[in-house]
């Protein structure tokens, strides 16, 4: 077991596999860990070298709880494991949450240490309003919805959150469901998701997506499940450099883990396209 320890004190555990010229850092989401890259990195730690770990207060990090972590807090956490490994021609991959760091990330340190990107299925801004409906939960998510969950109980929110991203869940019954409902939470620190999920809600990255000086490739679900395939075509639109877009059919949010295979296929064909420039 690695441990990374933070200009702070704070300890994030992390993984470092592989080796070879370039490097894939992949991050997770919300409530998940480094486990979710596992399989994919068995396969592609032939390619480049892979790192992968847990952000604050999630899997083996759980103990880097100190404060309210934000957004920016993972960025400065990955900007730390980046120049404190000494890594370089790097493939930044975020899914969820994950792609969430990639944009403060690039807001705060910009992309001089990148080689390219790879945003899976997310949003660069949330709060769904009159001029924007490709946030949260399909364009059914608002500031107002916001405000009125600040009265609910933290497991009834993220029983929410779990069935929009996996709707299959909806035909478990609840008293079914909680028991590996609760056993993911408990493998995280409450405090430190609730802060995160403050800070994702409150972002509006959209201008961030403009500062990207580096190929992207965006990974998403259609018909989708937390977000809309719309968005794919969005960042088409707004991205300045090379972009391609990879769909994942009949997929939920959880594409890493819905189609393990094809989610390797792709990220290896990224990888080798950057190698090949």
């Amino acid at each position: 077991m690695s441990y990374f320890t933070l200009k702070d004190g704070e300890r994030l555990y992390y993984e470092d596999k592989g080796r070879g010229p370039d490097t894939i850092i992949m991050m997770h989401g919300w409530t998940s860990s480094h486990d979710i890259y596992l399989k994919p990195v068995e396969t592609l730690r032939e390619q480049a070298r892979c790192i992968i770990y847990d952000h604050r207060g999630h899997g083996g990090s759980k103990a880097a709880n100190k404060g309210a972590p934000t957004m920016e807090t993972l960025a400065s956490d990955l900007n730390e494991i980046i120049t404190g490994l000494s890594l370089s021609n790097i493939t930044l991959l975020g899914w969820s949450m994950g792609a969430g760091v990639v944009f403060n990330y690039v807001r705060l340190y910009g992309c001089g240490a990148l080689k390219q990107i790879i945003l899976c299925d997310m949003t660069p801004k949330q709060l769904n309003d009159e001029e924007w409906k490709l946030g949260l939960y399909q364009g059914n998510y608002t500031k107002e919805d916001m405000e009125r969950d600040t009265g609910k109980d933290f497991y009834s929110l993220y029983k929410e959150f779990a069935v929009a991203a996996v709707p299959k869940l909806k035909k478990i019954p609840g008293f079914l469901l909680k028991k590996p409902l609760k056993e993911k939470l408990d493998n995280c620190d409450e405090s430190v998701l609730k802060s995160l999920a403050v800070s994702m809600k409150l972002q509006d990255n959209r201008p961030i997506v403009g500062q990207i000086t580096v190929p992207l490739s965006y990974f998403y679900a259609d018909p989708g499940s937390l977000f809309s395939p719309e968005l794919a075509e969005w960042y088409r639109e707004h991205v300045r450099t090379t972009y391609k877009s990879v769909r994942f059919p009949e997929c939920t949010h959880m594409l890493v883990t819905d189609y393990p295979e094809k989610f390797t296929e792709e990220v290896s064909k990224v990888l080798q396209s950057a190698s090949d420039q």
